[in-house]
């Protein structure tokens, strides 16, 4: 498989940033991230993790009455990113 060059992989976590924004009050499972951006779910939690290392994306592994996911995971955008994205949005 070619490797795919840190412009485009720029691009796609770029795109990831917008649909969590998007609908920020929701969260998005990996699969369903991976679905909308048509790419490999694999990848698309190897960038998720990064966006969480660089404090753009938070992750969710507890579900509503406080049982820890086994397996899936949930993502949200920060929320100091989101109200500066709705800041610039909003000029």
């Amino acid at each position: 498989m070619p490797k795919i060059s840190d412009k485009k992989v720029q691009k796609i976590k770029e795109q990831i940033l917008s649909i969590l924004y998007e609908n920020h009050l929701v969260p998005h499972y990996t699969a369903q991230i991976a679905e909308e951006l048509i790419r490999d779910e694999e990848f698309t939690l190897r960038l998720l993790k990064e966006l969480r290392q660089e404090g753009f994306a938070k992750e969710i592994n507890k579900n509503t009455e406080g049982k820890t996911y086994l397996a899936r995971k949930k993502w949200v955008l920060n929320n100091k990113i989101y109200s500066q994205y709705r800041d610039l949005s909003e000029s």
